[in-house]
């Protein structure tokens, strides 16, 4: 009977299956999931470490302008 799915569909499922039993190397499912939440907890660290340079700079040069005026 059939299953609704193409064969390379089939094909990935038993794949990731393997993976995730040990018995094929490879990232397993956890795993991938894990990576997938530390590259966006990068990504965001990555962001807010821009910020932050940017706010320093903004800082020290108003520090610097207000030395300059007084």
């Amino acid at each position: 009977p059939k299953i609704g799915c193409s064969v390379s569909t089939l094909h990935g499922w038993v794949q990731r299956k393997e993976i995730d039993a040990g018995q094929r190397p490879g990232l397993t499912t956890d795993e991938r999931e894990r990576l997938k939440q530390l590259e966006r907890e990068n990504k965001e660290l990555r962001r807010a470490n821009h910020i932050l340079k940017a706010a320093s700079a903004f800082f020290a040069q108003a520090e610097l302008d207000r030395r300059i005026k007084s």
